[in-house]
């Protein structure tokens, strides 16, 4: 299995999907897209996940980002699967793809393997895996949950704050950050950049050790 992670190109597969056949580099294009893996169709925490995403679906498109579920089952499971997750959240609809991987060959390739988790005929199902994508096709993000683990949506969405962010100036975001909040000054900035960058200043945090490093501003 492929080690698929942070700064690999996602390779570029032609899948099945519930809008059709798609290549992931073309459905990427010039933004950012999230693919995420599920163990199967018609169960509980795979069911949650998916509406919970779905519900996001308007706030990932505000900031140029496309979803794309992948789960080891057939087209038209997914499509019925569909009708339960938007029943299950009433208003919300899946209006991104879910690809079919019914060999589970795709999930090889994309590092979604679960070790533990089997279906009826002892091969492995798909980890709860997300990997947010970047425009030139690399992984930026990767989260790896067990199946038990249901994932946070507000936490993917507050990374993909964070990435883009942190691409559009030269900053990175602190701990427990959420969108609004101070962002930190990269290390690499000097104070007399960061005058020039940041017009609107910014916070050094006085430290014991007397260095500067620790800067704060809002962008």
């Amino acid at each position: 299995m492929p080690g698929l992670t942070i700064g690999d190109t996602i390779p570029d597969l032609e899948l099945d999907t519930t809008h059709g056949r798609i290549r992931i580099h073309d459905y990427v294009g010039n933004g950012y897209a999230i693919v995420f893996s599920h163990p199967a169709d018609f169960t509980p925490v795979c069911t949650t996940e998916m509406a919970a995403m779905a519900g996001y679906a308007a706030k990932f498109e505000n900031r140029g980002v496309k979803l794309l579920g992948i789960s080891c089952d057939d087209v038209n499971s997914h499509k019925e699967w569909i009708k339960d997750i938007e029943a299950y959240k009433p208003g919300c609809r899946v209006t991104f793809p879910i690809a079919a991987d019914p060999k589970k060959e795709v999930i090889k390739q994309l590092n979604m393997v679960d070790p533990d988790e089997k279906d009826q005929n002892g091969q492995n199902l798909p980890s709860r895996t997300l990997h947010l994508v970047g425009p030139d096709k690399k992984v930026k993000v990767s989260f790896l949950y067990p199946a038990p683990v249901g994932r946070n949506t507000d936490e993917v969405l507050r990374v993909v704050d964070s990435i883009q962010k942190a691409s559009q100036h030269r900053v990175a975001t602190p701990a427990n950050w959420k969108a609004g909040d101070a962002v930190v000054i990269s290390p690499s900035v000097s104070n007399e950049e960061a005058q020039k960058l940041f017009p609107g200043g910014f916070e050094v945090k006085d430290l014991p050790s007397g260095k500067d490093y620790l800067r704060f501003t809002k962008v």
